[in-house]
């Protein structure tokens, strides 16, 4: 009987203490890489644990089950490497983020946006279909044209000052789990705000605020070896 509550009360423990270290992304990336006590750990998390939990937990569980989840870490999750053969990091200013509420009027005016946009100059369009609303993400040269095809459309908003950081992760190693978390660690880490992710083929394009430009840029480039 007791052995039972015993076994209930670790596995209570060790899904809150997975709980609480996903949300804390310093403290997933010090576990994983082993660098964090896990006696220094659990006392941080012990009162949190206390809270959610209702009761008294021991030290000793806590550390258990932060061991047992860093196992669990490594196991599934290995460090992917990039390098300059396969992966870039690119960088364009001036974009726009224009975020409409979805109809089928919308619809017929999208296949419009393609005949404004200059491609061949390298210009983007990125349209990125929500369940109620769209997003469409372009130079900011194009406001006004597109703004235009946008009338009688509710928009909900129109973002401006904004950059597309693109990252090319290669072909070799898309396929990878764990490729887009490694990335997008990493500008989290520069705690830097993203306000749309676009992935296309081997490359993924995240849409941060002008000011984060050259942090975003440089915890890139961190990636390539």
């Amino acid at each position: 009987m007791y052995y039972y509550v015993y076994i209930i009360h670790m596995v209570t423990v060790s899904h809150v203490v997975t709980k609480l270290v996903n949300e804390k992304i310093y403290l997933h990336e010090a576990i994983s890489k082993k660098i964090a006590s896990y006696g220094s750990v659990a006392k941080q998390l012990k009162p949190e644990i206390e809270k959610e939990l209702g009761k008294e937990v021991k030290h000793s569980a806590i550390v258990t089950a932060l061991r047992r989840y860093s196992e669990k870490i490594n196991k599934t999750f290995k460090e992917v490497k990039f390098d300059t053969k396969y992966s870039e990091v690119n960088l364009k200013t001036n974009i726009i983020d224009i975020n409409v509420v979805k109809t089928q009027a919308l619809f017929d005016k999208l296949k419009r946006f393609y005949e404004v946009v200059d491609f061949e100059r390298g210009d983007i369009l990125h349209v990125i279909y929500g369940r109620t609303h769209v997003a469409i993400i372009t130079n900011e040269r194009y406001k006004k044209k597109i703004l235009n095809l946008l009338q009688y459309q509710k928009i909900k908003k129109v973002e401006e000052n904004l950059v597309a950081l693109s990252f090319t992760v290669g072909r070799k190693r898309i396929d990878l789990p764990g490729v887009l978390f490694q990335v997008t660690r990493n500008l989290a880490w520069e705690n830097i705000n993203i306000i749309e992710i676009i992935s296309v083929d081997v490359e993924v394009t995240f849409i941060v605020d002008k000011k984060d430009a050259v942090k975003g840029y440089n915890a890139l480039e961190r990636l390539i070896a």
